[in-house]
């Protein structure tokens, strides 16, 4: 009885050891969906992006982007935050708390060399691609008797959202007419359509947008309000663009805005930005993703028709993100 207690006892330790060693061997065999000998869907990797206004072209074609890669990729699920836009979303790629977002070219210039608004270089920052043209659009109310930025003397003035690209912009365009913050008779700090509400009820003179032609905050503005554009043309635009090698002359074009007509003024470009961190292949398949889709992108908003791949690293500025890189070496792009 005792020889079989103790063959008994030594049969039960063996078979622990054998559970033991089988649960503690990594399972390496791709994942199988339940009822069938298939291997499961691949892993989905969840990323965001920060955009810009409710009422801009980030947000919108930011949505495109979304959609495009939720209906043409197995593997990326995009999310879309509204931010502040081009210099909130430089410091959130920095922070970690962003995996990809929209700003203005020359903000990721900005943000990449610690220049400007940035005390500190973001160095985590790559280039992805370029989207489409930004003009500095100077919106003043009938009657304010301004006819140049160096008119803005003495004005009420919404320079753009505090840190965001219009703001640095508006600052550059009054440094250029020889002017500083200090001359106007009042600066504002706001969001789009906090300024074009101040604007119709008589609260301001002018506002400062760096935004798509064609942008819904403005166009819906000049339907209730009699508002003009204001060109930024001659010495102030020549001082601008040869100190500030990202803007380039643009004529906007004829109705765009509905009873306004066309202006001379200047422009930068927006893009798509990313940590550094990103894996190659996921960036790759996004912007791949992207290009092989650009229909849907043009369909997203007016701005979406600018967006090309002839035009797709133009005025880059910033490090290309490897995978981005990659995609653009293979379309013979680079």
């Amino acid at each position: 009885m005792e020889k079989k207690s103790k063959l008994y006892l030594l049969l039960v330790f063996v078979l622990i050891g054998f559970f033991l060693v089988v649960g503690c061997t990594p399972d390496t065999a791709a994942p199988v969906d339940p009822g069938t000998d298939e291997p499961a869907a691949p892993a989905v990797t969840r990323i965001n992006m920060g955009s810009g206004w409710v009422t801009g072209a980030y947000y919108p074609l930011a949505g495109g982007m979304s959609r495009i890669i939720h209906n043409n990729s197995d593997s990326i699920s995009l999310t879309v935050e509204s931010s502040g836009a081009s210099a909130v979303n430089s410091r959130m790629i920095g922070s970690g708390d962003l995996d990809m977002a929209i700003v203005q070219n020359d903000v990721a210039y900005y943000a990449y060399n610690g220049e400007g608004a940035f005390d500190n270089p973001i160095t985590n920052i790559r280039g992805m691609f370029i989207l489409y043209p930004e003009p500095v659009q100077l919106i003043a109310a009938a009657g304010s008797g301004i006819e140049s930025p160096a008119d803005l003397a003495g004005k009420r003035v919404a320079l753009g959202p505090l840190g965001s690209g219009a703001e640095v912009n508006a600052l550059q365009v009054l440094e250029a007419a020889g002017l500083s913050e200090d001359d106007l008779a009042m600066a504002e700090r706001l969001e789009a359509q906090e300024a074009a509400d101040y604007i119709k009820d008589g609260r301001l003179d002018a506002a400062f947008y760096t935004v798509a032609v064609g942008a819904s905050v403005i166009a819906d503005l000049a339907v209730m309000t009699d508002i003009y554009l204001v060109n930024i043309e001659g010495d102030i635009a020549d001082t601008l663009i040869s100190t500030y090698p990202f803007y380039a002359n643009l004529t906007k074009e004829e109705g765009a805005y509905t009873g306004v007509e066309t202006a001379q003024t200047v422009s930068i470009l927006s893009m798509v930005i990313c940590r550094e961190d990103l894996s190659e292949d996921l960036v790759y398949e996004f912007t791949k993703t992207i290009f092989e889709n650009l229909d849907d992108v043009q369909r997203a908003h007016s701005a979406g028709k600018f967006v090309t791949l002839e035009s797709a690293l133009d005025w880059m500025g910033i490090p290309l993100h490897p995978g981005a890189e990659k995609y653009f070496k293979e379309v013979g792009l680079m």
